[in-house]
């Protein structure tokens, strides 16, 4: 059983890829980035209305995609009552020198901000907020990114936590965006990359710990692995020299076996453990200080 989100994106099978409010918010970020450029002093005025060609290159900036964390952290609300507390992490460091690895961790980070958001924890929301953007810092991504830290604050400060999901979904598009600018597209596949694998480690160990088949079944991923891994093996050789990304693929690889359990046919609470492990396994190589 697939994720259950909205409809499929262009032409990729259903359980691929899907498409919901990302691209709206997409296009907002896009349409407002002369606004947010502007001095802290200055009142933003209202983003211009899209034209086609706008839209149309927006689109284009998200013809891959996965799931969001919010996405995974949503679906597994749908058929239980998480205590998402019990899925955070102590904070990781945030003074990595691997431009790969800083990507893989700032998309782990915006799916910890989406389990603070879930969880309604303000001071763990600005936590992380203020650890995502000295990531993306470090990545030399432009001021208008890094400006949406003191928006988030202020959303958790006032218990905002429906705008702090659409913040959330914009600041992750808005590091893309800025990524593909400075022609760091490699560095797009990571975030998406790690985001993904911090949600699953997150959903599946809620689901170890509180097992039920309806949970159980919506570990079943693998089109979105496949699809993760043949980015993953388009990087640039570059890419592939560092000793993290490399040993991405066979994890992957295993991880995908884990969860092609037949349609309809729920894991074991055995198999579900052994998945959150695999994607403990991976999170732990990802933060891990070379």
């Amino acid at each position: 059983m697939p994720f259950p989100f909205s409809r499929p994106f262009r032409n990729f099978p259903p359980q691929m890829v899907f498409v919901n409010r990302r691209i709206f918010v997409l296009l907002l970020a896009l349409a407002s980035l002369r606004a947010w450029g502007a001095a802290d002093s200055a009142p933003v005025q209202p983003p211009p209305k899209l034209s086609d060609e706008t839209i149309a290159q927006a689109v284009k900036q998200d013809d891959f995609s996965v799931p969001t964390p919010g996405e995974l952290l949503a679906a597994l609300n749908k058929v239980a009552k998480p205590n998402w507390q019990a899925q955070y992490r102590p904070p990781i460091p945030t003074a990595y020198t691997s431009r790969p690895q800083i990507a893989l961790n700032l998309g782990g980070l915006i799916a910890d901000g989406y389990i603070a958001v879930e969880a309604e924890d303000s001071q763990q929301v600005k936590n992380i907020g203020k650890d995502i953007m000295t990531l993306a810092k470090t990545l030399g991504i432009s001021e208008s990114v890094l400006r949406r830290g003191k928006t988030i604050e202020d959303f958790a400060e006032n218990n905002e936590w429906s705008t702090l999901k659409e913040e959330l979904d914009a600041t992750q598009n808005e590091v893309k965006l800025a990524m593909d600018e400075q022609h760091d597209e490699e560095l797009t596949t990571l975030v998406s990359l790690g985001g993904w694998i911090r949600g699953t480690e997150a959903v599946s160990g809620w689901i170890a710990n509180n097992y039920t088949e309806p949970a159980g079944k919506l570990l079943r991923q693998p089109a979105i692995i496949e699809q993760l891994r043949a980015k993953l093996a388009a990087l640039p050789a570059k890419a592939h020299e560092d000793s993290l990304v490399k040993g991405l693929e066979p994890r992957l690889e295993a991880l995908q076996q884990m969860v092609s359990f037949a349609p309809g046919t729920p894991p074991t609470a055995a198999d579900v453990k052994r998945i959150n492990d695999a994607a403990a396994d991976l999170i732990q190589s990802i933060t891990a200080k070379k």
